[in-house]
């Protein structure tokens, strides 16, 4: 990441556009050039924004397939952080008042 004083909510946000930048290609080539010097979190790369959230994406170094047992130890960690799992397409980890706050995708084409 170019500026180590950027959060990485920071960061995410400098990618998305606002309604006003939709259709102005200059600023999406420079913000497209941004996300070539994206941040790591824990030796994990980002890999972008999730699709349908706009959450950072992260290419883990192992393949995600969920099953009972990975979503218990999932409930477990995040319980251990104050937060509690929503179940939708994807597990998203959300605080008490319902604040989204990470989903994890099963991105299997990007970790194989």
């Amino acid at each position: 990441m170019t500026n180590p004083q950027v959060s990485l909510g920071q960061y995410g946000a400098s990618l998305k556009a606002s309604r006003y930048q939709l259709r102005d290609r200059e600023a999406f080539a420079a913000r497209s050039r941004s996300s070539y010097d994206a941040p790591s979190v824990a030796g994990s790369p980002m890999v972008g924004l999730g699709g349908s959230c706009g959450k950072p994406g992260f290419l883990l170094p192992f393949v995600v397939r969920f099953d009972l047992e990975k979503v218990g130890r999932l409930e477990v960690a995040t319980e251990q952080f104050g937060r509690f799992v929503e179940y939708g397409a994807y597990p998203h980890l959300k605080e008490p008042g319902d604040k989204e706050t990470t989903v994890v995708q099963d991105w299997t084409n990007a970790t194989l």
